[in-house]
């Protein structure tokens, strides 16, 4: 049995509803590199990668030849087409009370697969930066999902901030995708997950799924790091 003591977020599909833009951008910026991706190709293969891997693995299942100068040019021109965006960019409903209740009782942090300066501004502009205590993108590891080094390296962060000792089996993580929550389950941490982005039986392997962040307490929270 552990206590919860943090929660960790993950943003895109989460609490943000940004995936129909990061696909809308994703495709505008291979579409000049003469790879062309639909809507299903993203949701089955690029949703849980961060830019550049998802950059890379088109090139390759499309046989385009690519340099590492092709792939930083084309992860600049999709971040550009990101930024240009950002005003489109809504809260999913719960997502920001949710958050609000929990920063009251718990640190929490975002681990997510998008770059760390769009996490930062999206937060900021909707009034929730100062809920978090860490804030984690795929610029700021080595390894991105499905690898469990971002909620490991978020747990850390946590840990130097406001949870000395911190262990994993005390954190419960927030998902969207099949990458993400394989992510948090292998750093060793219960798994919410919410179905934004996939249906329920592909994510089977979070503890918990549900529908909306409408629909979570922070008592549901303590009861599944109970669990563990």
């Amino acid at each position: 049995m552990a206590a919860l003591r943090a929660v960790i977020f993950d943003f895109d599909g989460v609490l943000v509803d940004s995936e129909p833009l990061h696909f809308a951008c994703l495709r505008d910026a291979l579409a000049p590199e003469g790879i062309a991706v639909d809507e299903t190709e993203y949701e089955q293969v690029y949703l849980a990668y961060d830019d550049r891997t998802a950059i890379r693995v088109a090139f390759e299942r499309h046989a385009v030849p690519f340099d590492r100068a092709r792939l930083e040019a084309t992860s600049e021109r999709k971040a550009l087409l990101f930024q240009q965006r950002l005003p489109e960019i809504r809260f999913f409903p719960g997502a920001r009370e949710l958050v609000r209740d929990l920063a009251g009782a718990l640190p929490l942090a975002i681990a997510s697969g998008a770059l760390r300066g769009e996490i930062e501004a999206i937060l900021t502009a909707g009034g929730l930066r100062d809920a978090f205590s860490a804030v984690g993108g795929a610029d700021d590891v080595e390894r991105t999902k499905p690898d469990p080094m971002p909620f490991l390296a978020a747990r850390d962060r946590l840990a130097a901030a406001r949870a000395a000792g911190l262990s994993s089996r005390e954190c419960v993580a927030f998902e969207d995708s099949v990458g993400g929550v394989a992510s948090a389950r292998a750093a060793g941490m219960s798994v919410v997950a919410v179905t934004n982005s996939c249906p329920a039986p592909k994510l089977g392997l979070a503890q918990r799924v549900v529908d909306s962040l409408e629909r979570v307490t922070l008592a549901d929270l303590h009861a599944l790091a109970a669990e563990a």
